[in-house]
């Protein structure tokens, strides 16, 4: 196989963290409106914070099953949402712990991972956490680029850009 070859098979993934914010939804849609266009995967991730667990050993491993599944259902309905963009490859991926630690150990893990896409908030409060925390990140720590999708932009808005 050819240089030239080995690079038209690869598949770059774009990874979105999931979350319940609203702004998920833009990080979600052009993700999958960049993959229906350029190819490969779009790889959803999932953080629980393990700080919620810390209980008696009973209650937290209910605490954890129900961690679980509600991470699931949302890694579902963003799912069903990528699907309405177009047939489009799907990962899912849950991780327990520190949502910036997980991100960056991702990142580190999958060499197949080219993009780490985040969008911003629109509330006076700033742009968010892990916007904060890997745009605003001094030294280049990933090996990546970050892409922020503004979060007031529309499905139209993404689609004419991607």
């Amino acid at each position: 196989m050819s240089d030239f070859d080995a690079f038209r098979d690869y598949q770059h993934k774009f990874l979105v963290v999931i979350d319940e914010t609203v702004e998920c939804d833009r990080a979600v849609t052009f993700a999958a409106n960049r993959v229906k266009r350029t190819g490969g995967t779009v790889l959803l991730a999932y953080v629980i914070s393990s700080d919620d667990f810390q209980h008696w050993l009973g209650v937290e491993d209910v605490m954890r099953a129900e961690a679980m599944q509600e991470a699931a259902s949302l890694l579902d309905q963003r799912a069903r949402r990528i699907a309405e963009i177009g047939p489009i490859k799907v990962e899912r991926v849950i991780r327990e712990g520190r949502r910036a630690e997980e991100v960056e150990k991702l990142i580190n893990e999958d060499q197949g991972i080219a993009i780490l896409v985040l969008a911003a908030g629109t509330s006076s409060e700033g742009p968010g956490p892990l916007v904060s925390s890997f745009a605003l990140k001094t030294g280049g720590s990933l090996r990546i680029p970050v892409t922020i999708v503004p979060g007031s932009l529309t499905d139209q808005d993404i689609a004419a850009i991607c």
